[in-house]
């Protein structure tokens, strides 16, 4: 009896040393940390050539190299976060449609994005004398951050003002003192073209002095989108029509009032040759004087009640609004537009 007893127990120490054996040497079933080849998918990095699942050490070739949308390094597929745009930034010609709108991580300008859209339309309607120069990186940008802008008040351009002014994005642009037009230029659109053929439309927001008068600056985004490190960065310019940005704004002075009106016409999609005013003070047409900010104003006020204002832009299109007042400082969003 009492060797039957120890050959049952030495059978049990057997079958447990045996099942202890079994389970070091089992494979590993796709959990986190595992050191096995599973075959688990994976549920982060994309279907690789292992599917393991996340913290699998097994021999697969991380980061994955599949065309789906989850893939974080060489997705050129959906535009999903972590995918990298296969056009260089500030590539104008990037029309990556699977790219979704506002992707934060496509570095290049999509022309089907509504946020990250540059102005690139070269079919843009020109005027007068082609310009010729070299293109240096600013600095001109809405934050003013050396210089002020001299097409804005003090404080800078309205943040409301912002998006139709830098044409949906910070595309900006200066010209030299002797093409500023004692502030004629302002809130004009100029169509750049570089030696290397890339080209952009900008905003005029500013002028200064330049090494040469044919010399213009931009903002970091339009030199982004026409810089290839070339050297001489040499351009030219000329007076064009923005790309559609919504209807005119008229920006009146703080100061302004009844017996001194003073206003910026802005947004305009054709260059401004001059502005007129008819008002209870006037009983036809009088010109707005230009000032050297852009600002138009009448030096004996438009006077009490509506008024109204004549613009004619460079290409001969004249537009006529009326208006029935103003407060100082007033932005009056217009709902009118050139062609």
């Amino acid at each position: 009896m009492t060797n039957r007893i120890e050959l049952m127990l030495l059978m049990g120490l057997i079958a447990a040393l045996g099942f202890l054996i079994t389970a070091c040497d089992e494979t590993g079933t796709g959990e986190s940390g595992n050191k096995g080849t599973d075959s688990t998918t994976d549920s982060v990095l994309g279907v690789d050539s292992n599917s393991d699942s996340i913290g699998n050490l097994s021999s697969d070739s991380l980061p994955d190299s599949d065309s789906a949308s989850e893939n974080p390094v060489t997705d050129t597929a959906s535009g999903a976060t972590g995918g990298t745009d296969s056009f260089a930034p500030g590539d104008r010609a990037d029309t990556d449609t699977p790219y979704a709108s506002g992707d934060t991580t496509d570095t290049g300008i999509d022309t089907t994005d509504s946020v990250n859209t540059a102005p690139t339309d070269t079919s843009a309607n020109q005027y007068g004398i082609v310009h010729e120069g070299m293109y240096h990186l600013g600095p001109v940008d809405f934050a003013e951050t050396e210089w002020h802008n001299a097409c804005a008040p003090a404080g800078g351009y309205r943040s409301v003002l912002q998006a139709s002014t830098g044409l949906g994005g910070e595309y900006l642009a200066g010209l030299a003192t002797e093409y500023s037009e004692k502030g004629g230029t302002c809130d004009a659109c100029i169509l750049i073209q570089t030696a290397l053929g890339n080209s952009i439309v900008a905003r005029v927001v500013t002028y200064g002095t330049e090494k040469d008068a044919g010399d213009i600056d931009v903002s970091p985004s339009v030199y982004a989108a026409i810089n290839e490190d070339e050297w001489p960065r040499t351009m030219t310019w000329e007076f064009a029509s923005c790309p559609d940005t919504g209807t005119l704004y008229y920006e009146f002075q703080t100061e302004a009032n009844i017996w001194w009106t003073s206003l910026w016409v802005r947004n305009p999609k054709v260059p401004i040759e001059k502005v007129e005013v008819k008002s209870s003070k006037h009983s036809d047409y009088i010109e707005l004087t230009r000032g050297t900010d852009g600002t138009l104003t009448d030096k004996s006020g438009f006077g009490d009640g509506p008024f109204t204002l004549r613009i004619t832009a460079m290409d001969g299109q004249i537009i006529e609004d009326t208006l029935n007042g103003f407060d100082p400082g007033e932005l009056i969003t217009s709902t009118k537009q050139f062609n």
